[in-house]
């Protein structure tokens, strides 16, 4: 598979070759790269692009999600980042010496048969830590915004999903609440991604950010009003 080669591409092709070495079989590995296209091998499967397909929103489906990051995080564990230039940081309460994905939204996770089989795009991968990437994904997946703006089977069970996908997860109970801790500020840093590229002129992270404002607004809001609720779940 062919794709742009991103600015950070020494420590995430190193990143990739550490995860390939010890074993997961849960990203791409790279072939080769040049002055701006990177190969990467091809993950059989089906990207999480909307519309979402019915089999990527079922339960069982968010218990993989869970498992995937727990195998990720495991390989990932051994693997330092000192000495290479990252992108954008993560909120400083949520970073540490251990590289998350740092963008776990559906498109950038692969699924075969209604299980989630890989993580792609490592574009955003740098210190961070467990919880930050379970916050995203469960941003996408429960998901947890206003139910007006869910239209599939996963309308009202957003709390419950949540505490599925922590029960998941591996995590013990203080990760599970730092998982709850982050989802506002999970939601703030990848919008601010978005805004600050349309404000640059980046055409289409402007358009992206007409289409989605509205929603995210109301997921921020969500969000806030269900706090105690997040916190609840993830005991």
């Amino acid at each position: 598979m062919l794709r742009p080669i991103a600015p950070c591409w020494p420590a995430t092709h190193a990143l990739l070759a550490h995860l390939s070495a010890a074993g997961f079989d849960g990203a791409p590995r790279v072939l080769g790269a040049g002055p701006s296209i990177e190969t990467l091998t091809y993950i059989d499967g089906h990207a999480a692009v909307p519309p979402l397909a019915e089999d990527t929103l079922t339960d069982a489906a968010l218990v993989s999600i869970a498992d995937l990051l727990r195998r990720y995080h495991l390989a990932v564990a051994s693997f330092d980042p000192a000495g290479y230039r990252w992108p954008r940081p993560v909120p400083a309460p949520f970073r540490a010496r251990f590289v998350s994905h740092n963008d776990v939204h559906p498109a950038n996770l692969v699924f075969r048969d209604g299980r989630a089989i890989a993580l792609i795009d490592f574009d955003l991968a740098g210190p961070g830590c467990a919880a930050w990437d379970f916050a995203a994904a469960a941003r996408s997946f429960a998901p947890l915004q206003d139910d007006r703006d869910i239209a599939d089977s996963r309308q009202g069970r957003a709390l419950e999903r949540f505490r599925i996908f922590l029960e998941a997860s591996g995590l013990p109970r203080a990760g599970r609440r730092e998982v709850a801790e982050a989802i506002v500020a999970n939601h703030d840093w990848t919008y601010a991604i978005v805004t600050e590229a349309a404000a640059a002129g980046h055409q289409g992270f402007a358009d992206h950010w007409r289409t989605v404002a509205g929603t995210a607004a109301r997921a921020r809001r969500w969000c806030q009003r269900h706090r105690r609720d997040l916190l609840a779940a993830a005991r």
